[in-house]
């Protein structure tokens, strides 16, 4: 709207009510609003501007701010505060009752209560509900729902007016009163820094304008503790499973602005409150490894666990065993010929207790795996399969035939994501292979491990060569180099394997060589389409998505990729365009930035063991319900509903990071690859990308942006100590 002059006639901050007859602009990112307001005192409507969260028409709003005259709009009011009020008209309330903000009233339902009761309508849900029982058509359960629904509301609206006092988005409201209830704004007035691990969405940066706006001092010890950890806790979302001593004290200072020996106090006060774990330095050179408490538990564990499986002896019913005469009767049973290589990773798995496989597509893994499988399973003994993602698992069921499942499902994790199986009440089996290795994180890795039991054998297959898992730690690469389990590399790609330009050119890219980049017209399943420009390249993924693959369920089979979540070729830009080309469902709701429409494409963003979904897993919204204030997800095994308040855990798919495909194929692929992505690019972030394609790989962009990526081994080192506590050179 341009820049505001203030109007000097009318200097004083003041505060008015009005209804909004219309709203011509909401920013649904950042809630910046322009509406016409019927205000009291006013002959006509009056644009006003400021924030809202949700507006509608027929909002009733307490305002909080000052005239103000637009060089081109004119008079307006431009407030930084105001104050949800209940309307006071039949026509008002009904709006009101039927907009879907209480839970269980729907706008017929609205019509029939504000009937019954008119302007008495709020007295009697609120102090009267038992009079609900005379509207007709409404169930004695409904009457609790829309009675606790009611009260709710009142006490978040409170919490809403204390968080927009400093400068909080009112989104966060309702999970805030969940958590807290009638005490939500006295605990956040003691300690807004509890925000920080106790509602998913909110970190230590909203936490500390709260905790500013109330008048903490920038040393107080609560903040530079809770700065600490956040600063740790950014570090483990970059992989690394601990700092060097020294290293956290600079970060942590420079981040808080405080002093050294401030940042200093508050590490050895959280090592010794038992939130972290500085472990010791003999060279007294600063660089002591410090650990969040969880991490460090799970390193040690780790290391323990995989040393004591590895130094056990041999699967029981495999001693004595003509592991040759075996191998033989399986190729024959499964009409296979192994290679010298493949003979060698099966016979090691017969005769080791741990073992590592690990090989690009195309060498054999498969049949490696359905090899060893199929002689512990003639032995009569137990096979377990298993993967970290529901993706990844479904793959290996089909290409083994064995029942494959998630890690996560095979732990029978439970409410608040406690596993019920560990060392105390271990799993059933003999052989344990886990494929997609590579993913498993320092936390999964030893959750993993506690609940296999002693006499099994395990046997971890993965590509060392893809990217690194999304969690902190770098374990199957860890497991490698410490050399303290039997290791088969699988280089050769096998006949069948070389007729895909895919897995010829992942090699390539693999061996840093650049990838054939051959256009549609070639008749191969790898596609390159060089265009520089970030709009081409968008206008290209459209015709794609809307034409090129229309008969192949595009929505369902093809999904783009891409390594950043901001820019034009960001995940955030490419999954608002895609939804509005491939989803003209009008039906939807908004919360805070995103909109989400029957019929969207998602995918869950956090672990949620109460719902049974996890980081990753992707599904369709097949029902909004407003009344019931519900979005029901069709993932690919099951139908989950999610509340309104808990749609921060869920985010458009059409388009996902490359980090967050790992574990999962896909029928075709498209992924973007510029030289805008410079600090991205990487050779195992484009190879990561490549074979995520089963049927075909689409890359639109530059030759130049594609050799950066090929040229650039540059690995980002991780802070992981799992290495040398492997191979014993560290304590545990």
């Amino acid at each position: 709207m341009g820049n505001v002059e203030k109007n000097s006639e009318n200097l004083l901050r003041t505060s008015l009510q009005g209804e909004i007859k219309s709203i011509t602009y909401s920013d649904t990112t950042t809630g910046w609003t322009a509406a016409r307001a019927d205000i009291q005192g006013e002959k006509h409507l009056v644009v006003i501007v400021g924030t809202i969260l949700h507006p509608k028409v027929g909002d009733i709003l307490d305002l909080e701010g000052e005239w103000v005259n637009h060089p081109k709009y004119g008079k307006q009011f431009k407030f930084d505060a105001y104050t949800p009020v209940y309307p006071n008209t039949i026509n008002g309330i009904t709006a009101y009752l039927g907009s879907g903000l209480i839970r269980g009233i729907g706008p017929e339902l609205a019509k029939r209560i504000v009937k019954m009761f008119g302007k008495d309508t709020f007295e009697v849900i609120e102090n009267k509900p038992d009079l609900l029982r005379k509207v007709p058509g409404i169930a004695e359960k409904r009457i609790d729902i829309i009675s606790k629904a009611f009260k709710d509301q009142k006490e978040i609206r409170n919490v809403m007016v204390f968080l927009k006092g400093h400068s909080i988005s009112t989104g966060y409201a309702t999970k805030i009163y969940k958590r807290y209830g009638n005490d939500s704004i006295k605990l956040l007035t003691e300690n807004p820094y509890r925000l920080c691990e106790d509602i998913f969405g909110i970190g230590f940066l909203t936490a500390d304008k709260i905790a500013e706006r109330i008048g903490f001092s920038d040393d107080n010890p609560l903040r530079v503790k809770s700065g600490v950890l956040y600063v740790m806790s950014q570090l483990g979302k970059n992989g690394h499973v601990y700092c060097p001593f020294n290293e956290l004290i600079e970060k942590a200072d420079e981040f808080l602005g405080v002093s050294t020996s401030i940042v200093r106090d508050a590490v050895i006060t959280l090592a010794r409150e038992k939130h972290i774990v500085v472990e010791r330095d003999e060279s007294n050179s600063g660089t002591n490894p410090v650990y969040e408490k969880m991490l460090h538990v799970c390193e040690c564990g780790t290391a323990e666990k995989l040393r004591k499986l590895a130094a056990g002896s041999n699967g029981l019913r495999l001693n004595k065993v003509d592991l040759q005469k075996v191998i033989a009767e399986v190729e024959k049973e499964k009409k296979i010929k192994l290679a010298p290589e493949q003979r060698q990773a099966v016979q090691t798995a017969c005769e080791s207790k741990v073992m590592v496989i690990t090989g690009s597509p195309g060498t054999g893994k498969t049949t490696i795996i359905e090899s060893i499988a199929g002689i512990y399973n003639r032995k009569k003994c137990k096979v377990i399969m298993c993967a970290p993602t529901g993706r990844a698992a479904k793959r290996m069921t089909e290409a083994t035939g064995f029942r494959s499942s998630t890690i996560h499902r095979l732990l029978e994790y439970t409410r608040g994501g406690i596993f019920q199986r560990d060392e105390h009440n271990p799993l059933e089996g003999d052989l344990f292979v886990v494929d997609e290795a590579s993913m498993i994180d320092t936390i999964l890795m030893y959750s993993l491990l506690k609940a296999i039991p002693i006499h099994a054998t395990l046997v971890l297959v993965g590509d060392i060569y893809q990217l690194p898992s999304v969690g902190p730690g770098n374990v199957l690469k860890d497991i490698i180099e410490s050399k303290i389990v039997p290791t088969v590399y699988l280089a050769r790609i096998f006949r069948q394997a070389k007729e895909s330009s895919i897995i010829v050119n992942a090699h390539r890219i693999n061996g840093g060589e650049m990838p054939v980049l051959e256009g549609p017209g070639s008749g191969r399943d790898f596609w390159f389409i060089e265009q520089t420009e970030p709009e081409a390249i968008r206008e290209t993924i459209i015709k794609l998505m809307t034409e090129t693959f229309k008969n192949r369920n595009p929505m369902e089979n093809c999904q783009v990729l891409t390594p950043m979540h901001k820019g034009p070729l960001g995940t955030e830009a490419l999954n608002d365009l895609l939804q509005e080309k491939l989803n003209a469902n009008e039906i939807g709701v908004v919360r805070g930035f995103r909109k989400y429409k029957i019929g969207d494409k998602v995918m869950q963003i956090k672990n949620n063991y109460d719902k049974d979904v996890f980081n990753g897993d992707i599904g369709f919204i097949t029902k909004i319900d407003t009344e019931e204030q519900e979005i029901r997800v069709k993932f690919e095994d099951k139908v989950v509903n999610y509340e309104l308040d808990e749609l921060d855990e869920l985010m458009l798919a059409y388009c996902t990071t490359i980090h967050k495909a790992q574990g999962s194929e896909y029928p075709a692929v498209i992924v973007p690859v510029v030289t805008q992505h410079y600090i991205m690019l990487a050779r195992n972030l484009l190879y990561t990308g490549v074979t995520r394609g089963e049927k075909l790989v689409v890359l639109i962009g530059s030759k130049k942006a594609v050799g950066i990526a090929v040229k650039n081994n540059r690995v980002l080192q991780r802070y992981t100590g799992l290495k040398d506590r492997l191979a014993g050179t560290v304590d545990q």
